[in-house]
């Protein structure tokens, strides 16, 4: 069985604690900083005007720490910890939204390749049709760099894996959330894709930002070890649940 710890706390303070080396991977998806799900956001906006959404009628907003302004400053500073507890080879694999008119995902890859080796930004093509007016955000970016010293770990063989995740590709679909999920949750299958394609079973995973513990369910399913911290107490407890109840399952993946 995977070894599994989850952590309520700051990232930085929590990850000052690990060791040079510690982990092969780390798979997050962090916040943005575009306040999502604070009432006042792209998705509340346009849930409101086209009455669409699941949680429209009795709207609980449900704001993301940190998802504000200082979610850049908190990017750039978590980007030294994670290449010290990183092995030589070990990559990050970060979410980094879709669209504009803010495009930090341009900006995060350039900070990432000051401090590591970057290597790709993949595609998620969500299939139609997404949030927003005029060209309607229909994808989402993952941002993948991995640590100077050694040669990026890969562990496919077939050589068909594209830097676009088809709709439907790998089981993958994208979610949206009723309001007992995270607001920005990813799918498993997601998270489950880039840990076979940068770790073997047994290696260990880190996120410093687990949300509801997405990356920590994929974790259980494919056999790798994985450490999780969350500032939201909230978000913490679903992790937790949720990552139990996929312990009690088999390996499905």
């Amino acid at each position: 069985m995977s070894d599994i710890q989850l952590v309520h706390g700051d990232c930085l303070e929590v990850m000052k604690d690990f060791d040079d080396g510690q982990f092969d991977a780390v798979v997050t998806d962090p916040p943005y900083g575009h306040n999502n799900n604070s009432g006042e956001d792209l998705i509340s906006v346009w849930e409101r005007a086209l009455g669409t959404g699941n949680y429209v009628a009795e709207r609980d907003d449900r704001p993301i720490e940190n998802d504000g302004p200082e979610a850049n400053e908190l990017f750039q500073a978590v980007l030294p910890e994670i290449n010290r507890i990183l092995v030589p080879g070990g990559c990050y694999c970060c979410c980094g939204g879709g669209g504009g008119p803010d495009p930090q995902f341009a900006r995060w890859s350039l900070w990432m390749d000051e401090v590591l080796n970057f290597k790709q930004m993949v595609i998620w093509d969500k299939g139609p049709m997404g949030m927003g007016w005029h060209y309607r955000r229909s994808y989402e970016t993952v941002l993948v760099a991995n640590k100077n010293g050694a040669k990026c770990k890969w562990h496919d063989g077939t050589k068909r894996v594209e830097n676009i995740i088809r709709p439907g590709a790998y089981g993958i679909k994208k979610i949206i959330p009723n309001k007992d999920q995270h607001p920005t949750q990813k799918p498993v299958n997601l998270m489950a894709h880039f840990i076979q394609l940068h770790t073997e079973p047994g290696d260990t995973v880190l996120d410093p930002f687990m949300g509801s513990g997405t990356t920590g369910v994929a974790c259980v399913k494919t056999g790798r070890n994985f450490v999780g911290i969350d500032i939201d107490k909230n978000y913490y407890d679903i992790a937790c649940r949720r990552v139990a109840e996929a312990q009690a399952q088999p390996r499905l993946l």
